[in-house]
């Protein structure tokens, strides 16, 4: 990547000779990756997972600055253009606008690509599982239907947004669904949270199936069970996912019963409604201890996020009756940040702060919606063991 960064700021530098003037000019002026987030927009983040994210964002973008600087300077490149600000863009447009290709981790720039904006992927894997069940049946069937099958593979990539194909030489991309006039035509990248699409893409979903929280959990939580970490946690809609239920009802089971009921765990199913109402109510205080713990609540937030649409200058008072002491500091903290910077560079301070409280306010979302969740089954099966016994 910091060869293909190098090469555009170098592109950058010859200005209108360079063949790829017209693209470079129509190129965003600046970019909203984690990357670019300063110290107040990554404490804005509040959640420690987060910030060292853009941390390590970072030092990872100053890092390979420096590494490329001799390069840069040998190149003979204009002063404006070795520095780090401009580093950080060339990188920013690398992350967030090349597209794969099977001879260069780098990826590559592809203008057309850049008019297409990004459609979490949904339903697109049942269409993938129904296709398979098709092949399998005409596999099954007499040579008749092979010819069928051939036309399915062929079309089978047809199945996904796009890709580089060696018999055209040429990258495609294709429609997944009947477009309408006027519609807008929406790719998907891959299946990103949303604190993934903002550290390499610099936006977020306010409907992002493929979110999720993770929860602390106890070392022997972890041991008791086979599932990778990556799997224990929280989905979009509150939920909480197969592999953390099965990880704690094994927990939750005396040790020397775990291996008689471990092949049940993993098979999904409940052990009993004494242990299921256990794991839910000790996730519900999970995620209620991780909510209280920080610095401000889900409707702080919702009413911080209409504050920053707000705020037009600094120097116009904002009418702040009903949000909390802590949002009327953490605004305050904001225009102190950006007092001694541009009217430009306070506009994307301002967008970038403004990402940083949507984020927390999806994590704060998922947790109030899981709560929400357990509660409910809690209770439900409260109910339902009352009338077991009566």
């Amino acid at each position: 990547m910091q060869i293909l960064a190098v090469c555009l700021l170098y592109e950058m530098g010859k200005g209108k000779i360079s063949w790829w003037h017209p693209y470079l000019m129509n190129l965003p002026r600046s970019y909203d990756i984690l990357a670019t987030f300063g110290e107040f927009e990554k404490q804005a983040l509040q959640v420690d997972d987060a910030i060292w994210a853009a941390e390590k964002a970072t030092l990872k973008a100053e890092y390979e600055w420096k590494e490329a600087n001799a390069l840069m300077k040998q190149l003979k490149l204009k002063p404006q253009l070795l520095t780090f600000k401009a580093w950080l863009w060339a990188t920013a447009t690398i992350s967030s606008r090349t597209l794969h290709i099977p001879w260069d981790a780098a990826g590559c720039l592809c203008p057309v690509g850049d008019l297409f904006n990004y459609s979490a992927p949904g339903e697109e894997p049942s269409r993938c599982e129904s296709m398979e069940h098709t092949m399998h049946d005409l596999v099954n069937e007499d040579t008749s239907g092979m010819a069928d099958m051939e036309q399915l593979v062929s079309d089978s990539r047809r199945l996904t947004d796009g890709g580089f194909e060696k018999d055209v030489d040429a990258y495609c991309f294709y429609a997944k669904k009947s477009y309408k006039e006027g519609e807008q035509v929406l790719l998907s990248y891959g299946t990103y949270t949303n604190l993934e699409l903002l550290e390499h893409y610099g936006f977020l979903l306010n409907e992002n199936p493929n979110d999720k929280v993770f929860i602390p959990l106890e070392p022997e939580i972890y041991s008791s069970c086979s599932w990778p970490k990556e799997s224990l946690f929280i989905h979009q809609n509150g939920k909480p996912s197969f592999a953390l239920l099965s990880t704690l009802r094994l927990w939750a089971t005396p040790q020397n019963q775990r291996r008689s009921v471990g092949h049940l765990v993993y098979s999904g199913l409940q052990l009993s409604i004494q242990n299921e109402m256990f794991i839910l109510r000790w996730i519900s205080k999970k995620c209620t201890t991780i909510l209280k713990n920080l610095p401000t609540s889900f409707e702080d937030d919702s009413l911080l996020l209409s504050a920053i649409d707000k705020i037009q200058n600094l120097d116009a008072p904002l009418e702040l009756n009903n949000v909390s002491s802590t949002c009327r500091d953490e605004i305050c903290a904001f225009k102190a940040n950006i007092l001694q910077k541009g009217e430009r560079s306070s506009m994307e301070s301002k967008e970038r702060w403004r990402l940083a409280v949507e984020w927390r306010l999806s994590y704060k979302k998922i947790l109030v919606d899981c709560i929400s969740y357990c509660d409910e089954i809690v209770s439900s099966l409260f109910h339902q063991n009352n009338s077991s016994q009566k």
